[in-house]
């Protein structure tokens, strides 16, 4: 039903940003078919599969990439697909004889795209590491916080969600779309320092147009401005204001009733400090819910700071289906929206080398040639989806 629909994707198994790219553009209607190991390897948090969201809307097919016949399955699997997702160090797709030569042999056209921290080269290609260290090479960590306190972590949004797999995503289907122009394929190198550094591009211009201090929560819009921030509210719950535009302030000063009252002008900066601590004290007067009840649909920019266990019952994302249901366990629905094309989230997170036989003979291996790999221990069936 996706915009996607009709495209192949092969994905190597792993964690993080590359199984969240696959779930993108699976959500979008894309075929993507997963190659798991087909011995437990260590991926992941020890959570049951069905937990494991990011795996959602594929089918997964088990295989050992490091015996002959396996990599040779992969490679006639891969031969058949449109796109492939990995996400492993440089050079072991390589070492599989899955790398983008072996593969470009028999599929000119296919889209090879490839997610890392560093990129595929340069001095710390090959070093291990993890979105926290990504996103301090590519200055976006430094400018998290408050001020005069240490960066903070936004947990793993920032490099592996939106600068690695939301670009790779975006690197892929612009490389299926030129593909079907060109008749050829290309390598998408995805790398979570760019692709970080990239979601920075209007603070590089703020800064270099002296309208941003490289320091941290000293700015308008790093917790450093009082209308910009968060405020605790008197039953230890939180509220969220970004009034940054002068209409919008004037809108949430009136609705804290601070309409006629004294205050500094609101882009005074040395004024700032004071006028937080006096939002502060407003705030704390009220609960949450009573805040929500005089802010919430007017112009003052403000929303009350829901838990993960609260955001599925707020009436606006009740209104938009913004987040489903699924086996009870509660999950945004996909984004973007659209019209005609509408994405859907696909079948609950399979297991490893559930969907092996049914793949295998969907991508064209016949009966026999699929009973041959599980025999020699290439692919590994999971009958019992509780296995």
């Amino acid at each position: 039903m996706g915009p996607l629909a009709g495209v192949r994707i092969i994905e190597m198994a792993g964690i993080g940003p590359a199984p969240f790219c696959a779930m993108l553009l699976a959500d979008l209607g894309a075929e993507v078919l997963r190659l798991d190991r087909t011995e437990p390897s260590g991926l992941g948090i020890g959570m049951a599969p069905r937990f494991d969201l990011l795996n959602r809307g594929r089918r997964s097919l088990a295989i050992d990439l490091k015996r002959p016949d396996g990599s040779a399955a992969a490679l006639r699997l891969i031969g058949r697909a449109d796109a492939l997702i990995e996400g492993f160090r440089p050079g072991v797709m390589e070492r599989l004889g899955l790398g983008p030569d072996d593969c470009f042999s028999g599929n000119p056209r296919l889209v090879y795209g490839r997610m890392t921290g560093w990129g595929q080269d340069g001095p710390l290609a090959k070093t291990a590491g993890h979105d926290i260290n990504y996103i301090a090479l590519s200055g976006a960590l430094h400018a998290i916080g408050r001020e005069g306190q240490a960066p903070v972590p936004p947990l793993n949004l920032v490099g592996d969600f939106g600068g690695g797999a939301a670009y790779l995503a975006l690197g892929v289907v612009a490389a299926l779309f030129e593909a079907r122009q060109s008749g050829q394929g290309q390598v998408v190198d995805a790398s979570m320092v760019e692709g970080s550094a990239s979601l920075m591009t209007m603070f590089f211009g703020l800064r270099a147009a002296d309208l941003w201090q490289d320091a941290r929560g000293v700015n308008a819009i790093d917790t450093g401005a009082p209308y910009y921030d968060t405020y605790e509210t008197k039953d230890g719950r939180w509220v969220a204001v970004g009034a940054i535009e002068p209409k919008f302030y004037a809108a949430l000063l009136e609705r804290m009733g601070l309409g006629g009252a004294d205050l500094p002008a609101q882009d005074d900066r040395t004024r700032w400090p004071d006028l937080k601590r006096r939002f502060a004290e407003v705030f704390r007067a009220k609960t949450r819910d009573e805040w929500c009840g005089i802010m919430e649909g007017s112009d003052a920019c403000f929303a009350p700071v829901l838990s993960l266990a609260e955001v599925s019952g707020h009436p606006h994302n009740r209104a938009r289906s913004s987040f489903s249901e699924r086996d009870g366990i509660v999950q945004p629905a996909p984004a973007p929206r659209f019209s005609r094309t509408q994405a859907e989230a696909g079948a609950s997170p399979p297991h490893a080398g559930a969907h092996s036989k049914a793949a295998l003979a969907d991508w064209g291996f016949a009966p026999e040639e699929v009973a041959d790999l599980i025999e020699s221990g290439a692919v590994r069936h999971v009958e019992d989806a509780a296995a």
